[in-house]
C-alpha cells in the first residue's frame, strides 16, 4: 500500500491535499478503506456547514460497521463527492483519487498531520 508523498494524514486515517486557493480535498486512506471493507453508505457534511479539526463531520457504513468521519483541517465545507453519495464503493476503489469525500476552505490547520512516511509508521505499529 503506497500512500501519496504530497498528501498529509491525520491519525484518524483521513487525507488531505495541500490547499488550492484556500481550499483542501479530504479524503480517507487506503489503509482505512481496506480496514472498512465495503463502502455501501456515505453521510457527508452539508456544504456551507463549518468543521472543526479532529471532531466528527460524517460516518462511512460498511457491510461490517459504521465509522465516524473525521475533518483534519477547521473551517467550511464548500464542496462535497456526490459521485461517492451515489456510488460509495469509490471509497475502496479509488480512495485517493475519484474517492475523495469533501473539500473545505481552510480556516486552521493542526501542526499534528503525519507526512507519508509517517502515516505509514503509524500504520505499521
Amino acid at each position: 500500500m503506497s500512500n501519496p508523498q504530497q498528501l498529509r494524514y491525520s491519525k484518524e486515517h483521513e487525507w488531505l491535499s495541500a490547499a488550492e486557493a484556500d481550499v483542501a480535498t479530504v479524503g480517507i486512506t487506503e489503509f482505512a478503506a481496506n480496514a472498512l471493507g465495503d463502502v455501501v453508505y456515505a453521510q457527508l457534511p452539508e456544504i456551507g456547514s463549518t468543521v472543526q479539526a479532529g471532531e466528527t463531520c460524517g460516518e462511512l457504513e460498511s457491510t461490517k460497521s459504521v465509522s465516524d468521519l473525521y475533518s483534519p483541517v477547521s473551517g467550511e465545507i464548500v464542496e462535497i463527492n456526490q459521485d461517492v453519495v451515489d456510488d460509495p464503493s469509490l471509497v475502496n476503489s479509488a480512495p485517493f483519487e475519484g474517492g475523495w469525500l469533501f473539500k473545505v476552505r481552510v480556516a486552521d490547520e493542526p501542526a499534528d498531520l503525519l507526512s507519508a512516511d509517517e502515516y505509514d509508521a503509524h500504520t505499521a505499529a
